[in-house]
């Protein structure tokens, strides 16, 4: 069965603004773009009230994944954009849409001046219940902001790609999630910045003082884990040019901070199989939060 890239839609800015992201990829990646559409049921008292009722929902449901299609083929030709509605709860409804699809593509309304994400209940519960990579595109983002700046300093969609960004456990490595960065970065055209945090084991870490050479020697050993995670993979895909950086102190900081220079940032979720909760892992949830370039979360075992 053909995957496609689906996009969860409601109208707002956000979702808007990841359909554009999701057209991208759909084409960066030869594959068809589905519009998924998602409405609750309405109450009895509701459905027979003239403007809040289902005939009144059913014209915008059908409406909003219309018009948002025949610009999506005006703006990406050659991507083949299909739409669906669906009916449900939210976010149980997304991540079963999920299922017959590459990826899952959702907004993200932004923090403002903070530059970070705002993702709401329906979104973590779509991300958590997902069993493919879930991406999350901010409100105000635009083809050029994953890209590199013109020779002027103006941003340009046409320019090369900023690097793919993968934040990478080393003691819990997962193929999925380490070819899943690795494919972003070569189908882009980029570099793959891989970001390892590390801290010192806790008999170290209390009550011992500073010392330079431990540090240091610390640090050589999670630079040689990186460096033996990744080997496979560097002959898996000889045309992408990795860069290790390996840093003292909190993973998703470090992660949060490179995302600010890159087109994407790739993150793992271990699946977990209880229906309940949004269990997403702490670093992912931050990542999520609070980095300025779209995050892909790949699920894995």
């Amino acid at each position: 069965m053909l995957r496609t890239i689906t996009v969860g839609l409601d109208g707002s800015r956000e979702s808007r603004a990841a359909a554009e992201w999701a057209a991208r990829e759909a084409k960066l990646r030869g594959l068809p773009l589905k519009i998924v559409q998602v409405w609750e049921p309405v109450p009895d008292p509701m459905a027979w009230a003239p403007l809040l009722g289902a005939e009144t929902q059913q014209y915008w449901t059908e409406r909003i994944p219309r018009e948002a299609a025949e610009g999506l083929r005006l703006r990406h030709p050659g991507v083949e954009v299909s739409t669906e509605q669906v009916s449900g709860p939210p976010g149980d409804t997304l991540a079963e849409a999920a299922k017959s699809a590459e990826l899952l593509v959702l907004g993200s309304r932004g923090l403002g001046g903070l530059g970070g994400f705002m993702v709401g209940s329906v979104g973590l519960s779509a991300i958590a219940h997902a069993d493919r990579p879930v991406v999350v595109v901010r409100a105000l983002e635009a083809a050029a902001d994953e890209h590199e700046m013109d020779p002027a300093g103006i941003p340009s969609a046409a320019t090369p790609f900023r690097p793919v960004v993968l934040g990478l456990d080393v003691e819990h490595p997962d193929e999925t999630l380490i070819e899943f960065a690795f494919d972003a970065a070569e189908r882009r055209g980029t570099s793959l910045r891989v970001v390892h945090a590390w801290n010192p084991p806790p008999y170290y870490a209390y009550g011992t003082p500073v010392n330079p050479a431990l540090h240091e020697a610390l640090s050589l050993n999670a630079s040689e884990a990186v460096d033996e995670v990744l080997r496979p993979w560097r002959k898996k895909f000889p045309d992408v040019e990795v860069v290790e950086t390996t840093r003292y102190g909190s993973p998703a900081v470090h992660v949060v901070d490179a995302s600010r220079e890159a087109s994407l940032v790739v993150v793992g979720r271990r699946m977990r199989r209880s229906p309940f909760g949004t269990h997403i892992g702490h670093v992912t949830h931050a990542v999520l939060h609070h980095a300025t370039a779209p995050v892909a979360v790949v699920p894995h075992g």
